[in-house]
């Protein structure tokens, strides 16, 4: 059974790698990938935050940051560790018909995706914050997030059963943050 779902999940990252190839998204998904790319959203939501909340603004920023922090030390250091799955451009029947759109490989080991744990914990927790402020904002996150996932199976770097299990984990820990944000700020 385990050896069929790495198989479907291999001819899933064959579709995405190679079928899905065209040139815009050559361009475009390294950029979504990239940190980098995201530092003004970042900017915005740490300013939004703080200007329009004062003291509540400082939690929501420091829960936002921790969701992360949480997400990308759990799943880098302890669960990639444990379950150690190589990369796509390392694994043994996939690596040589990887097109790696991106410089490098990626370090260390592939399940779960860091990038989608990362973005799917902040975005949760944003979602779940300002939800009742704005609906919308469920939607845009969890696009941006996913936007980002995909890339990293676009580029070659991560299988899509990675950035799957990335956005489960992150959406989870994002809704622990959002958990202890309320208790911590009840009828916010």
């Amino acid at each position: 059974m385990l050896e069929h779902l790495v198989q479907f999940d291999r001819h899933l990252f064959h579709i995405v790698n190679h079928g899905l190839a065209n040139a815009f998204f050559d361009w475009l998904m390294p950029i979504l990938r990239n940190a980098r790319s995201w530092i003004p959203l970042y900017i915005f939501i740490l300013v939004f935050c703080l200007w329009k909340y004062k003291k509540k603004g400082i939690l929501i920023v420091v829960l936002f940051a921790l969701s992360a922090g949480v997400a990308d030390f759990t799943s880098a250091s302890i669960i990639k560790n444990q379950v150690k799955r190589l990369r796509p451009c390392n694994d043994p029947v996939v690596s040589q018909t990887v097109t790696l759109r991106v410089n490098g490989c990626g370090t260390g080991y592939s399940f779960p995706s860091t990038h989608a744990t990362d973005h799917f914990a902040m975005a949760a927790f944003i979602s779940l914050v300002f939800y009742k402020r704005w609906r919308w904002i469920w939607f845009w996150a969890m696009l941006w997030a996913a936007s980002i996932s995909f890339a990293q199976v676009y580029v070659g770097v991560h299988f899509p059963i990675d950035v799957t299990a990335g956005a489960i984990y992150g959406i989870l820990v994002g809704w622990l943050m959002y958990l202890l944000f309320r208790k911590l700020q009840p009828g916010f």
